[in-house]
């Protein structure tokens, strides 16, 4: 609990302490004051997450005055560290097993920041490509060093999005103990193998997750009610393929009471056809299937048993979401921009500042079609109609919308029916949608997509100005529709 959250608790027990002893003077007179509830904190969102204590009050009714006086005190005292905000940072921590390591054998570990009392637990896996042999690891290493090695890594993390502690930026999950893993094992977190002189580095994503599981069971996660683990782009593909295996490993541990859930966030690859198929020789150039299908035998990648079983064989089918999703037995949320800008690259459609070309376009277009025929029987998701990358730890989150639901809204709608399902109630709740995509068909038709800029001029652009920079024919278009074009560039400003 923060300091300036403790002072305000301190505050409404003083509130509800001096009403109780009112009270209780006025017993027996003739016109007794009813009894009156003391006011709760208006955080929005925040569900069942507030946990009760009992309170006794009679140890201080006598003596008012010197317990007021205490509280004074000990809110003058607390004050300068809340000024600080010292609590708001995640604090680094090694794993305790040093045989877990990132690609270079620095010991791996996680960022961690508590709250006391809660019992829900929030587990982020970082992003950031991969690579898939030698050479390419080789180039990671020399120019992003911080993903693939600890020997760097800052003391403290700043949480942000669903990671952080402020109410107003995070409704829902504020309160949770938060812990974020960075990312340094470059396998999409699915390798199991040590370092070898073949492959010149380890590869131990998957272990490190199950590590750092382990090593929280220690520190208050074997008391928690709910775990949910999230990631984005690379991170939000390894909760597909380690959500499932987290539960089994708690459930092994002796701790199946733990809700185990998923929130997958741009890690809902397409295996589809390159726009125009080059050689295979890094990550950002070599088509989704082939990288994968190289990468898991250099990384010795362990995938979900259920998925192997699927496809025998051919595991590498278990890194794309539609086709992994269906044997996942975990609750799983997933996060998606239909025009994904990480998708849109290694199918080597690069918007680099010119007008697409006709083609790209159209294959632009043929892309969001494609992303919501895989997602059409996801029931919980949220898919906006946006050219982006990644969104749960972004400040700009919050607002985001689909259907005029915002992303923290509908994975607080996600936890009610939840809830309401483990009662043996299977209806959701009422006006508190879960399963949201835009159906609008153009990129940045969603007036609340996140403010695209041009790479070279760096200047913002609204709908229309982007849609029009990226080869949109408005005349083409209106014609054929069979409208004005000035309405359907009213309907594109609306987002309609």
């Amino acid at each position: 609990m923060t300091a300036m959250r403790l002072i305000s608790w301190l505050l409404l027990l003083v509130f509800m302490q001096s009403e109780i002893f009112a009270a209780r003077r006025f017993r027996g007179g003739r016109n007794p004051q009813p009894r009156r509830t003391p006011p709760s904190p208006t955080y929005r969102d925040r569900g069942d997450t507030t946990e009760s204590f009992p309170l006794d009050f009679t140890a201080v009714e006598e003596n008012m005055d010197n317990f007021m006086t205490q509280v004074k005190n000990l809110a003058q005292s607390l004050y300068p560290c809340s000024a600080q905000k010292l609590d708001y940072d995640m604090k680094l921590h090694f794993l305790e097993n040093t045989s877990v390591t990132c690609n270079d054998g620095t010991p791996a570990g996680y960022y961690m920041k508590e709250s006391r009392g809660s019992r829900r637990w929030l587990i982020f896996l970082e992003g950031g490509w991969y690579c898939f042999n030698k050479d390419n690891c080789d180039s990671r290493y020399d120019t992003m060093r911080r993903l693939m090695s600890s020997s760097k890594w800052p003391q403290t993390k700043t949480g942000t999005g669903i990671l952080s502690p402020l109410p107003e930026e995070n409704p829902h999950w504020w309160n949770a103990n938060m812990v974020f893993i960075p990312y340094c094992s470059s396998d999409v977190w699915s390798g199991a193998s040590a370092k070898t002189d073949h492959s010149g580095y380890a590869f131990m994503g998957s272990l490190i997750i199950q590590e750092v599981v382990k090593d929280l069971l220690t520190k208050g996660l074997d008391n928690a009610k709910v775990l949910l683990l999230a990631g984005s782009s690379a991170g939000g593909t390894g909760v597909l393929l380690n959500v499932d295996p987290v539960a089994e490993l708690l459930e092994g541990l002796g701790h199946p009471g733990i809700q185990v859930r998923g929130l997958a966030d741009s890690g809902w690859f397409l295996d589809n056809k390159q726009y125009r198929s080059t050689d295979c020789h890094d990550t950002i150039s070599c088509a989704p299937m082939e990288a994968i299908k190289r990468g898991i035998k250099y990384w010795g990648s362990v995938v979900p048993e259920r998925c192997r079983q699927a496809h025998l064989g051919e595991e590498w089918n278990c890194f794309f979401g539609y086709r992994v999703f269906p044997t996942i037995k975990s609750p799983v949320f997933v996060v998606q921009w239909l025009f994904d800008e990480a998708q849109l690259t290694v199918d080597n459609i690069h918007l680099t500042g010119q007008p697409v070309q006709e083609g790209q376009w159209r294959y632009i277009q043929n892309l969001g079609i494609e992303l919501r025929n895989t997602l059409k029987d996801v029931p919980a998701m949220f898919a906006p109609a946006c050219l982006s990358h990644e969104v749960i730890t972004r400040n700009y989150w919050i607002d985001v919308q689909v259907k005029g639901t915002s992303l923290p809204r509908a994975l607080h709608c996600w936890d009610r029916s939840l809830q309401d399902n483990s009662r043996n109630n299977k209806a959701p709740p009422k006006g508190c949608p879960v399963h949201l995509i835009d159906s609008c068909p153009w990129p940045h038709c969603n007036p609340t997509c996140p403010t695209i800029r041009d790479q070279f001029t760096g200047q913002e652009m609204n709908v229309i100005q982007f849609l029009m920079h990226m080869g949109f024919d408005v005349q083409k278009m209106a014609q054929q529709q069979g409208m004005d074009p000035s309405k359907l560039l009213g309907m594109l400003s609306s987002g309609s």
